[in-house]
């Protein structure tokens, strides 16, 4: 078959690339950006089982690259029906033929029988009616229309996870009565978890409209804010303990129970997962800098001669040089090494699927192809390249009014600050009135909760539909985060602030041990750029451990 196929016509070739180069681009932090919007909502006939998903108000608009492609082929046909006869008949000579047979295939009647138009096929995608077609989605300009009701259901009514949203006033009012602090505590973090899932709505709904490189900004900039905001609030409490080890745990939690998740759930139905393995390397190198960034002024305190006296110039110095490193890497993952991270990774078939089913779909597109006038090498590019993948593009459409997403994330982000504010006030006595809980496993283990659980839903909710570059950039990508930005800032913070026991010196060191050893793991284990669901087997029971010897440190 693959003998047969013809060259590809040009405006295929360019459709496409405006496809590719649409979905993409890596705009600072828009990895995340495409795993929240693949994770928040359900494709048709698709659910993701995602607890933080939403409820898509208006439709999206559908860009369909495959009706592109043959409507090029439509025009460019059109031209050839007026060559020459001689033209004609020097295509037919190419034409392939039957096996057996010395008669070329006709793939140029329509089904109107006139010659030299190649026929159009016909797809249940390209009948689909856009959003610019349904009266209840969108006004008469096109544009889509947003009501008072339709904001409420967007904003509020839009997840179920924002059955917790009851427990923000609960939580605010319980710190001004004289309930045990230990309801304080639990009630504020329930709170802050769908405070921070409607953070991340709200910078997306803005990053739509602001174009890429403002909504890529806004994306890092609020990608961890609830890890910041609960950092700066410990840290202006003097809960320096409860700094560092909750940004610790931040990135133990990515690393090793989230990634662990979506290699054992993407995994579980299928042989092996493959991504982009020079980008996740890249990501887990600069994760190995910034632990060493942080050994280093903690051996250096504990065994240098006079090194207590120094700690803090070095901790101020190194974290500096780690907000350089990571404009840096900003720079590499856009200019000079953009390609990288623009290579697509390969898809696995579940196991319940036919492999004949799948050679069969292969061979009509071929057939397909034929009509269109495909070589043999362009062709089976495409088909190697886009097997197992949509050819439909859609287009993203807010579901909130400009005003009503500030208003959602400036809103958003006060309650955040509000909630922790009143939960870290509480740690120190939960932690003095329960002996068993330590501030360490509050820290290390709990607060990473707060911030994370939708970012985790995310990153497992992808890796189930077999994008694991998106499920790895949000897991890895996530922590280096942490680490190059939000904790040398911290301590930057601390610095200007006058609290000058905010340093890169984690005290005994069990916090910087168990980072070194989950970083040392998940560089083992993404080292081939492929996962299954042994891997992520291996990743959460390290997790465990960590978690239990959390529970018994005492500080």
């Amino acid at each position: 078959m693959r003998q047969y196929i013809h060259s590809i016509p040009r405006p295929y070739q360019e459709n496409r690339k405006a496809v590719e180069a649409n979905t993409n681009s890596p705009v600072l932090d828009k990895i995340r950006s495409y795993a929240r919007r693949a994770a928040w909502y359900d494709n048709e006939g698709e659910n993701t089982h995602n607890p933080f998903k939403k409820i898509r108000v208006n439709r999206r608009r559908k860009q369909n690259a495959t009706r592109d492609i043959e409507q090029g082929v439509l025009a460019r046909g059109g031209n050839q029906g007026s060559s020459s006869t001689g033209d004609r008949d020097s295509q037919e000579k190419d034409l392939p033929t039957l096996a057996g047979s010395e008669d070329a295939i006709n793939v140029s009647r329509d089904i109107n029988g006139e010659e030299g138009v190649p026929r159009r096929r016909k797809t249940g995608i390209s009948e689909a009616p856009t959003e610019a077609d349904d009266p209840a989605s969108s006004s008469s300009n096109g544009k889509p229309r947003f009501t008072v009701a339709s904001q409420l259901r967007a904003t509020i009514f839009n997840s179920y996870i924002n059955v917790l949203l009851v427990l923000v006033p609960v939580g605010i009012a319980l710190n001004y009565t004289s309930v045990s602090r230990t309801a304080v505590f639990v009630v504020n973090f329930l709170a802050i978890i769908p405070l921070a899932a409607m953070l991340s709505y709200g910078t997306e709904e803005i990053a739509l409209r602001t174009g890429e490189t403002l909504g890529g900004l806004l994306n890092a900039s609020f990608g961890n804010a609830v890890e910041l905001i609960v950092a700066i609030i410990a840290l202006f409490h003097d809960e320096i303990t409860i700094v560092q080890t909750s940004l610790i745990g931040s990135m133990l939690s990515n690393l090793l129970l989230v990634m662990g998740m979506c290699f054992f759930f993407g995994g579980i139905n299928r042989i092996e997962q493959k991504f982009n393995e020079v980008v996740a390397q890249t990501a887990a190198s600069l994760l190995a800098l910034a632990v060493g960034s942080l050994i280093i002024p903690t051996v250096f305190h504990m065994w240098a001669s006079g090194g207590a006296s120094h700690t803090d110039e070095l901790s101020r110095g190194t974290s500096v040089i780690l907000l350089l490193v990571y404009g840096a890497y900003i720079f590499f993952q856009l200019k000079t090494h953009a390609e990288i991270y623009n290579a697509p990774s390969e898809k696995t078939e579940k196991r319940s699927k036919s492999r004949a089913k799948g050679d069969t779909h292969k061979g009509l597109v071929a057939i397909g192809a034929l009509g269109a006038g495909m070589s043999s090498q362009s062709a089976q590019q495409h088909l190697d390249s886009r097997e197992g993948e949509e050819e439909e593009e859609e287009k993203e459409v807010p579901q909130l009014h400009f005003y009503v997403a500030v208003a959602t994330l400036l809103i958003s982000t006060v309650l955040v600050a509000l909630c922790a504010e009143y939960m870290v006030d509480a740690i120190s006595t939960v932690t003095a009135e329960n002996k068993a809980i330590s501030q360490t496993f509050v820290g290390l283990i709990l607060l990473p909760i707060v911030g994370n659980a939708a970012e985790h839903a995310t990153a497992v909710t992808v890796a189930v539909k077999d994008k694991m570059d998106l499920a790895i950039g949000v897991a890895v990508g996530s922590s280096m985060q942490i680490a190059l930005l939000v904790l040398p800032l911290i301590v930057v913070i601390g610095w200007i602030a006058g609290k000058d026991d905010m340093t890169l010196d984690f005290g005994d060191g069990f916090q910087v041990v168990v980072l070194f050893v989950a970083v040392l793991l998940v560089n083992y284990l993404i080292a081939d750029g492929k996962s299954h669901w042994l891997e992520g087997v291996l990743l959460m029971t390290l997790y465990i451990i960590i978690a239990i010897a959390a529970w018994f440190y005492d500080n």
